[in-house]
């Protein structure tokens, strides 16, 4: 009986040094190969997946530290042999008698977690599993991307006119919401001049706007009147858009004037411009969220999916809008009784012999103080300058104790927000 057992090993080859900076991977970069596979070859060449050949069809669903012998190999796991293998594969030749027989076994050498190489191997395959599904994942986008990418394109192309009078609201709308803040933080040394030209070309904007797009049916909203017809979903979603935003921009232009009419005045009058400023955009954000129903109101009231059908959709809807109304109408009922309530919430005026025991001189401005504010921890600040700290937060501005109750968002800094309303 004849024996032959040839071992080999896998990795035999991984200390071979690279042979250029391009191949550092196993693969060469080269520009076809990024244009045809982006994904697959920035994961290889970021070491999370080993590289695959070009073509798809070639990649086999095998671990990566494990090959397949042919008839002159086998993998031997004997004595001072590679540890990370599994088992031994022998092939055996017997000759008997002028007959000549072949034979393969296979000696399992290790059994499963007896030690930590087998283990080892086994979190070694699941890995390589992982990586390869990964691959496919990758070549799947690869070849989804492309025909996606087209299709974005032709759709910006229907809807270029939309796509830019959206952009073009939007930064506009950032920019004078950041326009206003600056100038809510002037205070007194505002300029009216400068307030009216703001003032001006805001509603320019808004008047320009709702020109240019007279024949869209975006009055009707803005009156709690659903659309004359059914608008398609992208229409809708277009319509909504840009009532939202051009509805802040008047807001943002009414805050401008309440900004002319409290320019000259300080201490309470400044307080008293944060709780208006306040008011507003609460009644706005409450008008806002009533601004798309009309829209989707005429949008799920679709004869044409079924009486039933319509009438469901419709419902749901309307239930959904209703829950989120409440709460604006809360907050907006919240900032109306702050605005009547005339004693400050967060503290009282202080007597001259507080003034001065407190030195009168107030630890915000450095200056003689104006209005003087004794807080509920005892210390006392100018009225404006404290008005203005508690617009933004809720504690003393030296011992941080809590003053202010959390009872309602200011926006006294003359902020709007930002976020769409869409639904």
């Amino acid at each position: 009986m004849e024996t032959s057992s040839v071992g080999t090993n896998p990795n035999s080859n991984s200390s071979s040094p690279p042979t250029s900076n391009s191949s550092t991977f196993g693969f060469n970069l080269t520009p076809l190969r990024v244009l045809r596979y982006p994904l697959s070859t920035f994961l290889e060449y970021s070491g999370l997946l080993r590289v695959r050949p070009d073509n798809p069809e070639a990649d086999l669903l095998i671990p990566d530290n494990s090959r397949i012998p042919d008839n002159s190999e086998s993998i031997s796991s004997s004595g001072d042999s590679n540890p990370s293998s599994t088992g031994e594969v022998s092939i055996r030749i017997i000759e008997n008698d002028g007959v000549r027989s072949e034979g393969v076994g296979v000696d399992v050498m290790e059994e499963r977690g007896s030690s930590s190489t087998g283990s080892g191997g086994n979190r070694d395959s699941s890995s390589s599993y992982q990586r390869y599904d990964i691959q496919q994942a990758a070549r799947l986008i690869e070849q989804i991307l492309p025909f996606s990418l087209l299709l974005v394109v032709v759709f910006i192309r229907q809807h270029l006119q939309g796509f830019f009078v959206t952009i073009w609201i939007t930064a506009f709308m950032f920019k004078s919401n950041d326009i206003l803040r600056k100038q809510t933080a002037l205070k007194g040394e505002r300029k009216i001049t400068v307030l009216l030209g703001y003032f001006l070309v805001y509603m320019l904007h808004v008047i320009g706007i709702y020109w240019w797009y007279h024949k869209d049916d975006l009055f009707y909203p803005l009156l709690m009147v659903p659309p004359k017809v059914i608008p398609p979903f992208w229409h809708a979603i277009f319509i909504i858009l840009v009532n939202d935003t051009m509805v802040r921009q008047a807001a943002m232009a009414l805050k401008l004037a309440l900004l002319m009419y409290y320019k000259n005045g300080r201490g309470h009058n400044f307080r008293r411009q944060g709780q208006m400023l306040t008011l507003v955009e609460y009644t706005l954000l409450l008008y806002r969220a009533l601004l798309p129903a009309p829209v989707w109101y005429r949008f799920f009231l679709n004869k044409e999916y079924g009486s039933l059908f319509s009438s469901l959709t419709t419902g749901l809807y309307l239930t959904f809008k209703l829950t989120s109304i409440v709460e604006k109408v809360q907050s907006f009922l919240t900032a109306l009784k702050a605005l009547s309530i005339k004693e400050i919430h967060y503290g009282s005026h202080a007597t001259p012999d507080q003034v001065t025991a407190a030195g009168d001189l107030c630890a915000i401005c450095q200056e003689k103080m104006n209005a003087p504010i004794l807080l509920r921890c005892k210390h006392i600040f100018c009225e404006d300058c404290v008005s203005e700290w508690f617009d933004r937060e809720r504690t003393c501005p030296l011992c941080r104790a809590l003053v202010r109750p959390a009872d309602l968002k200011s926006f006294g800094d003359g902020s709007t927000g930002l976020f769409f309303q869409l639904f």
